[in-house]
Order: structure tokens, then C-alpha cells, then sequence
């Protein structure tokens, strides 16, 4: 029973940790992942976004529309085939994330142990 109670302690941080994200910053955990993952790589398909955070394809292009309301993500056509869609970060893409590198929301004490 202690794992699961342990388990149950993080998962109510993490809970916590993405209200005040999301209060601060506008994002939810999924779409401040979704900017980092086009950091590290600048264009990504919709089906490589899925595996990098680990969603289902239909998850995957909810957080890809949300975020590309906001104006921080942007649809590349391929080169080869036009039927291929690539997303990137914009502009504004890019200053939100460095607003992110520098996170305001405290992290809680069970989660900084973790990371």
C-alpha cells in the first residue's frame, strides 16, 4: 500500500504544480511539453509529437489545435509530399518557452526531489 500511497502524494503535487502553471503561464503541462519537445527539435510531425510526449495521436493533435490558437506553434507543409504536415515554433512560440526556462511557479518539495 505505501507505493501506491507514495505515488498518490506526487500525482497530487504534479495536480497542484500544473494549476499554478496554468494560472501563471496560460499552458497546461502538455502544451509547455509540446514547445519544449519543438525546442530540442525545430519541426516535428504531429505523429513524432505523440511519441515525444507520450499521447495517443488523437491527445496529441488536441494539444497541437490548442496551442496553435495561441499563435505559438505554426503548420509547415512538407517539401516531398504536401500531404505531410510539420509543425514548428513561432516567434511568439519561442518567447513563451523562455519565459519558461525561467519558471516563477514553485516547484513542490516531493517533485524537486524527483528532478
Amino acid at each position: 500500500m505505501e507505493p501506491f500511497c507514495k505515488i498518490r502524494v506526487v500525482y497530487r503535487a504534479i495536480a497542484e504544480f500544473e494549476t499554478q502553471f496554468e494560472k501563471r503561464y496560460g499552458l497546461c503541462l502538455n502544451e509547455g511539453s509540446l514547445l519544449c519537445a519543438l525546442h530540442n527539435m525545430p519541426r516535428l510531425s504531429s505523429g513524432d509529437i505523440a511519441k515525444q510526449l507520450g499521447l495517443t495521436q488523437s491527445n496529441a493533435s488536441k494539444v497541437i489545435r490548442s496551442v496553435e490558437k495561441k499563435g505559438l506553434v505554426q503548420r509547415i507543409l512538407g517539401a516531398d509530399d504536401k500531404r505531410q504536415m510539420y509543425f514548428s515554433l513561432t516567434k511568439e512560440g519561442e518567447r513563451c518557452l523562455e519565459q519558461l526556462q525561467c519558471c516563477e511557479v514553485e516547484i513542490p518539495e516531493v517533485l524537486k526531489k524527483l528532478v
